[in-house]
């Protein structure tokens, strides 16, 4: 396995210096730039892993021309700096280059990136058709492609700091990994990650399951409880599926955001949180603050980063290898062989996964216990997913039936099935998630068979 490649542009001599004494530098095959030469040419025709460059205070051509090079992606920057902010490199950090360093460098903190880099950079690159699990791992995610490198040095960034974030994306891809990823990489990583789905509970539960009850605070209360604020405690709270919570709900949770001061229910006194909140959507918040069901200040308080978990169809590569990865894990549980056929894996790069990786997964679990030794595209029950909802949604309905009991089976056949997720319950049926919660409670106490 070749080493990974290290390219460096330093004016400082003082600079360079310190960055060839670390650790983390002779870790890689070094190449040193020719000062009097563009060094993103040098650097386009190296194709190094890494580049340490120092920015100078007068215009930099090279800086501009890197946003819109391939170079941008294929190579991990660090950049280093003395003099007043720039717009250009601010530009590029934004666009998931990498590091900037400035005035006075932290090079325990410069060691300790190159060190992860080149953990992820040196990892065991298998062609497609190898039967282990290849993909890099950074904390609970799985992925090699470029977007997925862009989400770990945006992870890795974000971790360090106090702020809250705020994780959109399609069902399936993952929120819940990256937050407890960034649970792990933070400063409160000894602490409890407490998830909770504010889609799961009913507007008269969610005040007790976010803030606790005393014993005796209504009907069925026969002792205290902790809400998860308070379960929580020196860590992370992860507040997925968060545009579902109810509306009267989201100003007490706004007010703890804003003063750190919560009550539980049927208590005199207050309590001061000490929480991380992480939370996530399936949602386009635009969409749900138009809508009405979700407070606009409520989002900027919870989106002080917000943060993209990217869709398996954009994440170049990375469906095989997720497919080995989970067969490897399958394979490695039950102290099994089997593999994947090349017209199988073909099978997989070629589907659009509109599930994301949930769906990926649940494929191969399918297959693997479909198969004996090798996994055909016979086995991998994937194309007639979006057909079966199809005939699931319009079969078993009597003739006569009324309309208003109809609906009533198709809201909750597809709430059953979407496992209370009221979000994509609410979207595939073609309502917004306030009519859903409208028609939910006037029908809350029907008895209508959906057998």
């Amino acid at each position: 396995m070749p080493t990974p490649t290290l390219f460096m542009h330093v004016h400082d001599p003082l600079l360079a210096s310190n960055l060839l004494s670390l650790e983390g530098v002779r870790q890689f095959q070094l190449n040193v730039s020719h000062q009097q030469e563009s060094w993103l040419d040098q650097l386009s025709y190296a194709q190094c892993d890494v580049a340490l460059i120092e920015v100078n205070d007068s215009h930099d051509v090279a800086l501009e021309a890197l946003i819109n090079s391939r170079t941008l992606h294929q190579t991990e920057f660090l950049f280093f700096s003395k003099g007043k902010p720039d717009t250009v490199l601010d530009n590029l950090m934004r666009k998931g280059a990498g590091f900037h360093y400035r005035a006075p460098f932290d090079f325990t903190l410069v060691e300790s990136s190159l060190m992860a880099i080149f953990d992820e950079r040196n990892q065991t690159q298998a062609p497609a058709c190898q039967q282990t699990s290849y993909l890099d791992q950074f904390g609970l995610l799985v992925g090699s492609s470029p977007s997925m490198h862009a989400l770990y040095r945006t992870i890795r960034k974000v971790a360090g700091t106090q702020a809250n974030a705020f994780i959109m994306g399609e069902s399936g891809t993952g929120k819940e990994l990256i937050a407890n990823t960034l649970h792990v990489f933070s400063q409160r990583a000894e602490g409890p990650f407490v998830a909770i789905n504010c889609g799961a509970f009913s507007s008269e539960l969610i005040d007790s399951e976010l803030f606790g009850h005393v014993k005796g605070a209504f009907t069925g209360a026969h002792k205290d409880h902790k809400g998860v604020f308070e379960q929580a405690e020196g860590g992370t709270l992860f507040l997925d599926e968060v545009t579902e919570m109810p509306y009267e709900q989201q100003v007490k949770l706004l007010r703890v955001l804003e003063s750190g001061e919560y009550k539980p229910v049927g208590a005199q006194s207050v309590k001061k949180a000490n929480v991380r909140i992480l939370a996530a959507t399936n949602r386009i918040p635009d969409d749900v603050i138009r809508n009405g069901t979700f407070r606009e200040d409520l989002y900027f308080r919870l989106a002080q980063f917000p943060i993209i978990a990217p869709r398996l169809r954009d994440r170049d590569g990375d469906a095989c290898g997720l497919a080995q990865h989970f067969l490897a894990y399958q394979n490695s549980k039950d102290a099994q062989h089997k593999s994947f056929s090349e017209q199988s894996l073909k099978k997989i790069r070629d589907y659009h996964w509109p599930g994301n990786v949930r769906e990926l997964k649940h494929a191969i679990q399918r297959a693997y216990i479909l198969a004996d030794t090798s996994i055909g595209p016979e086995h991998l029950i994937i194309d007639d997913l979006q057909q079966q909802k199809k005939h699931r949604a319009t079969s078993g309905i009597p003739i006569g039936m009324r309309l208003e009991d109809i609906e009533k089976i198709a809201i909750l056949k597809t709430l059953q099935n979407n496992h209370g997720n009221k979000t994509d319950t609410a979207l595939q049926l073609g309502i917004s998630i306030k009519t859903l919660y409208n028609k939910l409670d006037k029908f809350e106490n029907a008895r209508v068979s959906v057998a």
